[in-house]
């Protein structure tokens, strides 16, 4: 048949199966003939070229995924290979939006993250137009229900799901996000299976508002581990999810998410376009708190630019809102003066970094500090690293060598976030020569060279 697009779902199987596609052909064989299939008799190259697109005809594609159920010990579909022409392909992040099809796609997504834990990310990262156009969509589509089957939650399940989802946000903001990732992602494969099952009228806004929050942070925790294109699988879900709950404004938080990973991986361009999507959704929905967190974070974007007007009048924006903001939901709570401070912050760092002078960041970095609440430790850790770099780039050598080595004291988690923020003061600490700031950029060293990601973008 003819040629289409790669398959990375067959792909990511085969390679987790750990079988040679000349061992798959020969297995293919020796099951269509064991069912009277004699003429079906794939070699290497016929293997290769599934692996590149080519649909084979049946029964070939139930042939192939009972081979790899096999090896893998676990059920597979032809649909979960990719090969049906209504699967959806992995490098978009639209999702069906039906409640069962949206869960089942997701829910193979899933199932190959858990299997590709210590190998290369199969999924593609999306930027540019798609991820614009895929946001854009979700934000503003209403899914509707398939099946009349209600029985995958009653009242005792939703509860605990409510409680083991704020557990992990509680753990995950102390430890980082990548020693919980695999936990957080099989309790959303979970989910998404009872979602599948169907889900009583009744539970319907529960069950939904958990899921958001699980989905949300499945990404979160992904991308603090460095798998971006799964996280922007997961938050595409929590979004979903959040239009199924009837959330205002949550969505426009999940985009901001994605706009962060966007900073992260400088993207600065498709980060604006996705806040400017939050923006409108914030201000649709009224919710102040949101529209304050988007301000910030576009002022942000803005001074990675070298727009110092720009970053001034979103960042001082955000200051009125937040001002304004009452009684926020408690998804949006982390969003307060302390993280808007650590925004203020970055963004005075990057100003300086572009030679726009005059924008020192330690005091921003300080208040960040003051302002924390407990529970956060990630990032006031980041803080803690972002004050010593910022010391060093304002030529306060001994200031930042006590602040570098207390920040040093739990720089060592679990986190590609935090790992990143090693590289700024690194980078700081090349700049400088004397003994305190040799030993400093030393034990830095250390801590990054232990670290579970290490990238050369400043978070």
């Amino acid at each position: 048949m003819a040629k289409s697009t790669v398959n990375p779902q067959l792909q990511a199987w085969v390679h987790a199966s750990g079988l040679s596609l000349g061992e798959i052909g020969r297995r293919v064989s020796a099951l269509a003939k064991s069912r009277e299939y004699t003429q079906i008799n794939p070699d290497t190259t016929r293997v290769r070229r599934w692996m590149n697109g080519e649909q084979p005809r049946p029964p070939v594609p139930e042939l192939l995924a009972q081979v790899l159920s096999d090896a893998l010990r676990q059920p597979l579909a032809p649909r979960d290979l990719g090969l049906q022409t209504a699967a959806l392909p992995l490098d978009r992040i639209e999702l069906p939006l039906l409640r069962e099809p949206a869960a089942e796609t997701l829910a193979g997504w899933t199932r190959m993250d858990l299997l590709m834990l210590d190998r290369r990310e199969v999924l593609q990262l999306v930027a540019g137009t798609p991820l614009i156009a895929a946001a854009s969509h979700l934000l503003d589509a209403t899914a509707r229900p398939l099946s009349l089957r209600q029985d995958g939650f009653d009242t005792a399940a939703v509860a605990a799901l409510e409680e083991i989802t704020a557990a992990f946000a509680r753990l995950e903001s102390v430890h980082g996000g990548a020693l919980f990732r695999t936990s957080i992602i099989g309790q959303f494969a979970e989910v998404l299976r009872r979602i599948q099952d169907g889900v009583p009228a009744s539970l319907r806004v529960r069950v939904f508002t958990a899921t958001a929050d699980l989905a949300a942070l499945a990404g979160w925790t992904s991308h603090d581990a460095g798998r971006y294109a799964a996280a922007q699988r997961y938050w595409s879900y929590a979004i979903y999810a959040a239009g199924e709950a009837g959330s205002p404004g949550r969505g426009a938080e999940i985009v901001t998410r994605m706009s962060h990973q966007m900073i992260y991986l400088g993207h600065l361009h498709d980060a604006l376009a996705l806040l400017d999507l939050a923006a409108t959704r914030a201000r649709r929905d009224n919710q102040i708190a949101v529209q304050a967190l988007v301000h910030s974070q576009t002022g942000r974007v803005h001074a990675g630019l070298g727009q110092v007007d720009e970053a001034a009048r979103h960042l001082d924006h955000a200051d009125e809102l937040l001002a304004q903001a009452a009684d926020s939901p408690a998804w949006v709570a982390y969003f307060d003066a302390a993280e808007h401070a650590g925004a203020r912050a970055v963004s005075a760092r990057d100003l300086t970094h572009l030679g726009r002078g005059g924008h020192p960041a330690s005091p921003h970095f300080e208040a960040a500090l003051r302002l924390r609440r407990p529970g956060f430790d990630r990032v006031r850790t980041m803080d803690r690293i972002g004050l010593a770099a910022a010391l060093l780039d304002e030529g306060e050598l001994e200031q930042a060598a006590a602040a570098g080595h207390q920040a040093m004291q739990s720089a060592g988690m679990q986190s590609a976030l935090v790992a990143s923020r090693l590289n700024t003061l690194l980078s700081a600490a090349n700049r400088h020569r004397t003994p305190e700031i040799a030993e400093l950029h030393s034990r830095a060293a250390d801590v990054a060279a232990r670290a579970p990601i290490t990238s050369r973008v400043a978070a």
